[in-house]
């Protein structure tokens, strides 16, 4: 998988490509960790280049979403190819993240109070 990452103003963009599974969702976290530090700002998945995304994968995007939630910033997503909403659908993450269609979709969400994961 490659990751890059793009801090704006008041959001760190996630640019997510390949695979986040079991393999590259440790590495993936510890990064995304690294990038958050301080977690000052809310976060922005770009899913457009995501194949798929496991339970692992999934688990990294929860604690992020959790690990923000105590300082007033969310998580959003964007960009999801069709299986890898099924895969939040089937979970049930896709009832409690905003998953957006795109990025000017997911900048204004973060911008916006009561995004993201619910209190």
């Amino acid at each position: 998988m490659d990751v890059t990452f793009d801090r704006l103003e008041d959001c760190l963009v996630v640019r997510l490509r390949g695979r986040l599974d079991r393999l590259t969702s440790g590495p993936f976290e510890q990064t995304l960790q690294r990038e958050m530090t301080p977690p000052a700002v809310s976060v922005a998945f770009d899913c457009r280049h995501l194949e798929y995304v496991s339970s692992a994968g999934l688990r990294v995007v929860l604690a992020t979403a959790k690990a923000l939630r105590p300082a007033g910033h969310s998580v959003v997503l964007f960009g999801m190819q069709p299986m890898v909403r099924e895969v939040f659908d089937i979970s049930g993450f896709s009832e409690f993240l905003a998953i957006l269609l795109d990025e000017p979709a997911a900048l204004a969400a973060v911008r916006a109070p009561g995004r993201g994961l619910p209190g």
